[in-house]
């Protein structure tokens, strides 16, 4: 283990807080099925053919989490666990170290960037190691509570090693799951291997038995083959497909590792959610003699092509079953966007039109909403463009200096181009003169108004904002609740199938959206950034306690443990006027700095949004001056409506 001396003239050395591991790693140390998954994935990665986890039943009492892998030895021990960000692949392949009996199995190692070791930080502030190896046993204590390193070796002593594998015990101070959930998550996502057992609580879930399973059938391949085949869906999206797949088993035993390429076809794209979602098992024994002898995967041969060819279809037959309730929302949604358009058209045009978006959905179920959204603006061009009547009325309206502009104009650009800048700035132009025209009003009802329209707008924050990545995020979301639970009105809670960034408070509306990433140092999914907007009601004037209010829920979401990663917070409390006399811009945190609260009005980010748009409304006074505001509201909130589309024109 390499060991690196301070310089003599060193005054102090790094110090820790004892918290962390817990602020660095991430959803591994907050979330318990995920913490559980990679502490068994590290088993896996020992080569153990079974992890036997006890979760107890209340806190203060044992969790344990053992298995029947290579186990480590005192030197291995310490250069391995007790290094952060320790390179798996660099030190130790790409494949698992299998014990001596079971050393003719090559298993595909997952552990790469050394985090999933410290999955029991979830539980309890210190755990317990007890590792046997080569006849050698160790039991270490491992705790974070010290401010020289980030977690350290507490204590060692010498142990009885009469088997090889590692047994891990930690007292449960926090996070206690649930056994039965845990042992359905962890079953379904290792159950792709016949050789590899994990058990909760005394019990595992055999494959015909777990609740997953959505479909079972056995296939004739040929006339003295057959094929068991089950299909299992493991609940909750994974991040990769790593554990999904088609798995083959033969004689009890894993072919390869799971994948969603048979030979050289793609059954199902490895980016979408069913590809990580599912996993399908097809186990016969009719094929020993078309495996290579390393079992890494089957034989080049016309029976395996058939073989392939047969599951191929039958996954895909199960994939479109399950894709339909998906494939119909799509549908429903594209349609509704594209509703004012749709309505122009003649009935024969919106029939073909709807029986376009059925065919193409029908033949590429795995299509995004976005992409066929696209395509959707393209066949109504094509329906409109056949009859040119609308245009020319149109040109024979323009006067001499239009028809010079317009000819200049499309001597530069094309319509397309023309059509996309200029509607984008008529939208944010009429987001402008709305807030404008209602902030104004008293009248107005600002919940249902004003603030579903500012937070929609997000540009309206700054120009960093105006991203489609801002999403609402479930961590969020539930750290969201969990903070402001007492404050939320239920009674005016808006669906948050439609808006799941907003919440209702007693005395405001808070939206929260975030930015994601993935974290290079442990390939997980954490957030990046988060954008908060707390809009006050009722005339209000931001005070000093508004702010400190602001700063107070700042920091609770960043120390309620239920984000992932840390993220840095942006929060902007709006509202009719501001106290002169407070500091508009506050920061939390320094060193680094974790986030800033920033007060405005509606008149600021009306002011601020037109000298972005460099007072485009100015010069174009008559556009917007004979619309009231509500109208400009209905405009750019409007909500679509379902079309029926086998209307026929009965006149």
């Amino acid at each position: 283990m390499t060991t690196h001396k301070q310089p003599k003239n060193a005054i102090q050395g790094t110090l820790f807080e004892e918290d962390y591991l817990l602020r660095t790693l991430g959803s591994i140390v907050h979330t318990p099925d995920i913490a559980l998954t990679e502490l068994v994935a590290n088993a896996w990665d020992a080569g153990a053919s079974r992890v036997d986890i006890i979760i107890p039943s209340d806190l203060e009492e044992n969790m344990i989490v053992e298995d029947d892998g290579c186990g480590m030895t005192s030197k291995q021990f310490r250069e391995r666990w007790m290094k952060l960000g320790y390179n798996r692949v660099k030190h130790q392949g790409k494949y698992a170290e299998m014990p001596p009996e079971r050393e003719s199995i090559r298993r595909p190692a997952y552990g790469r960037n050394g985090v999933g070791r410290h999955g029991l930080l979830c539980f309890a502030p210190k755990y317990k190691v007890e590792t046997f190896r080569k006849k050698e046993g160790r039991r270490f204590l491992v705790t974070t509570v010290s401010q020289k390193d980030p977690f350290v070796i507490e204590s060692e002593e010498i142990i009885d090693a009469k088997r090889h594998g590692t047994r891990l015990t930690a007292e449960v101070s926090r996070n206690l799951p649930a056994a039965d959930r845990i042992r359905e998550v962890l079953s379904a996502r290792f159950l792709h291997d016949p050789q590899f057992t994990v058990s909760v609580n005394g019990k595992s879930v055999p494959l015909a038995e777990h609740t997953g399973l959505i479909e079972q059938t056995t296939l004739e391949i040929e006339e003295n083959a057959k094929a068991e085949v089950y299909v299992i869906d493991a609940t909750k999206s994974s991040k990769t497909t790593k554990q999904h797949g088609i798995a083959f088993w033969v004689g009890g035993r894993l072919v390869g590792k799971p994948t969603w390429t048979l030979g050289e076809v793609l059954v199902i794209d490895g980016r979408t959610k069913f590809a990580k979602r599912y996993t399908v098992v097809v186990r016969s024994d009719d094929f020993f003699d078309e495996i290579l002898p390393d079992w890494s995967s089957f034989k080049d041969s016309e029976r395996v092509k058939q073989f392939f060819n047969i599951i191929s279809e039958y996954v895909n037959q199960v994939f479109l079953k399950v894709s339909e309730e998906r494939i119909q929302e799509t549908r429903e949604a594209v349609l509704r966007e594209h509703r004012t358009q749709l309505e122009m058209l003649q009935p024969l045009a919106r029939l073909e039109v709807s029986e376009f978006v059925t065919e193409i959905t029908t033949q590429q179920p795995t299509m995004q909403s976005e992409t066929l959204s696209v395509a959707v603006k393209a066949v109504i061009q094509l329906e409109k463009s056949r009859s040119g009547s609308s245009l020319l009325e149109k040109l024979s309206k323009l006067s001499d200096e239009d028809i010079e502009g317009l000819d200049r104009l499309l001597g530069e650009w094309s319509v397309r181009d023309a059509l996309t800048v200029l509607d984008e700035i008529d939208r944010r132009l009429a987001v402008i003169e709305a807030i404008g025209k209602l902030s104004s009003d008293r009248k107005v009802d600002e919940l249902h108004t004003l603030h579903p329209l500012v937070t929609q707008a997000r540009w309206l924050f700054g120009p960093e904002f105006d991203t489609p990545e801002y999403a609402s995020n479930l961590s969020i979301r539930k750290a969201v609740e969990k903070v402001f639970d007492q404050r939320i009105d239920r009674e005016q809670f808006i669906n948050h199938l439609r808006r799941p960034d907003l919440l209702i408070l007693s005395d405001a509306t808070l939206s929260t959206v975030s930015l994601d990433e993935i974290d290079r140092g442990n390939g997980l999914n954490c957030l990046r950034e988060v954008l908060l907007i707390e809009l006050k009601r009722g005339g209000s004037t931001i005070g000093r306690q508004e702010m400190n209010q602001a700063f107070d829920y700042v920091e609770d979401l960043l120390g309620c443990g239920l984000l992932d990663g840390t993220p840095y917070m942006r929060a902007f409390v709006v509202g009719h006027e501001a106290d002169p006399k407070i500091q508009e811009v506050r920061k939390f945190g320094e060193n680094p700095e974790r986030g800033r609260i920033q007060v405005c009005t509606y008149s600021q980010l009306v002011r601020t949004a037109e000298r972005r748009l460099f007072r485009l409304k100015d010069r174009l006074t008559e556009r917007y001056e004979d619309v009231t505001g509500e109208s400009l509201l209905n405009k750019i909130l409007a909500e679509p409506k379902q079309l029926k589309f086998t209307e026929t024109n009965q006149s």
